[in-house]
């Protein structure tokens, strides 16, 4: 069975036929259930094992105040997902022989070598070691928006430690550094890189993205917060490093996440997309799907070998990256799961491939939640379903 979703004037056939029953059947009720009980509003999860589309699972609403319901192509602004989108982009072009990982940043952008960052390497972006974690504390959410800005903020920062010595996550910075590396080697925003090189030729260019065209916000669902008894932030002692990194609005919250500027602008630290389409980009990370392999073997194999690992500078936290994906599964397989790469968002989304298992796995939601307890639980029912098929 094939499921056609419009894209433009062209068309996009998701092959149903491998859709495994057990499995999607054990998702799509565990789903079914987190949307009755009023944990979750809407919902999405999507597996490939190996190039096929194995589980997609939907259920709830996309936007209350319409009841629109979520469908498989419905796109969700997933926060720090979209910084694997991000890496992969930087691995196609790294391939291409447009920059090496050890190359300076320096020598692709000149101005960001100031205040003594000419030695920070693509690498060291790539792995959270670049000591530049930071955005100015009075930055607004316009200014997010705004390319030319943040970038030329971002070069004008000082160092928090020596390039490589150190790992702390760059939440937003991130998304801007790598993308200003795109864009100066291509001559395109990162968005169209993405566009050409990843979304189109897997045939999710209607719901993968980083800013979004204003004239598709109609499908989004809409974000909202989980209710909380004061929440996680109030308990953080005052003086971590996060709260020197970025001003506290810019926590992934509803409201922001509902934006129309943000929504249209390219945070490539962060991206809108679907379940079943992020998926798709880790699957054709791992193998070939329909034709598209987005790397080779042995570029997958760098990308995704520890790079950095240590205790954050900015959050606190044991943490393990690759060269743009964090390593590591959710919950208590975590420290087991030394395979698996890819990036959990803000709220609760998750999505990830593993390269011992062949098993590209996506949750995504509208509910913002302080923790991954959903997104946990569907890896581990994933996981056990399909690790041994």
């Amino acid at each position: 069975m094939k499921k056609t979703v419009a894209r433009g004037s062209a068309t996009m056939a998701f092959d149903h036929g491998k859709i495994v029953d057990a499995p999607q059947k054990q998702v799509q009720e565990f789903i079914d259930q987190l949307v009755e009980a009023g944990t979750e509003r809407g919902i999405q999860v999507a597996v490939y094992h190996g190039p096929d589309l194995v589980v997609d699972a939907v259920a709830g609403i996309a936007d209350p105040a319409t009841g629109r319901p979520v469908t498989s192509d419905t796109p969700f602004y997933n926060f720090s997902i979209g910084k694997g989108a991000a890496s992969t982009v930087a691995h196609i072009l790294a391939e291409r022989g447009l920059f090496g990982y050890d190359t300076p940043v320096v020598d692709l952008w000149p101005e960001f070598g100031a205040h003594g960052k000419r030695s920070v390497t693509v690498r060291h972006v790539l792995n959270h070691s670049a000591g530049v974690p930071g955005i100015p504390l009075d930055t607004t959410i316009e200014d997010l928006c705004n390319w030319d800005k943040m970038c030329a903020a971002i070069a004008d920062e000082e160092l928090w430690w020596e390039p490589g010595t150190k790992v702390g996550y760059h939440a937003y910075t991130f998304g801007y550094i790598v993308g200003e590396v795109v864009r100066r080697v291509t001559g395109k925003p990162i968005s169209e890189v993405l566009r050409e090189d990843v979304s189109g030729p897997l045939g999710v260019a209607n719901e993968l993205y980083f800013g979004m065209p204003e004239s598709e916000h109609y499908r989004l669902a809409r974000l909202e917060d989980a209710p909380s008894a004061g929440g996680s932030m109030p308990e953080m002692p005052p003086d971590l490093p996060m709260f020197k990194a970025a001003p506290m609005w810019t926590f992934p919250n509803a409201e922001m996440g509902n934006r129309t500027d943000v929504l249209s602008a390219d945070i490539p630290a962060g991206g809108k997309t679907s379940a079943r389409a992020v998926a798709r980009m880790y699957a054709a990370l791992l193998t070939e799907v329909d034709g598209v392999r987005l790397v080779s073997a042995e570029r997958l194999r760098e990308a995704t070998a520890v790079s950095a690992s240590g205790i954050d500078q900015v959050f606190g936290n044991p943490t393990t990256w690759a060269l743009g994906y964090a390593i590591g599964g959710l919950g208590s397989a975590a420290q087991d799961s030394p395979t698996v790469f890819g990036l959990g968002g803000g709220g609760g989304s998750f999505a990830c491939g593993d390269t011992a298992t062949g098993i590209a796995f996506a949750v995504t939601k509208n509910r913002l939640t302080p923790d991954f307890s959903a997104a946990t639980q569907l890896s581990q029912m994933v996981r056990k379903a399909f690790s041994r098929g």
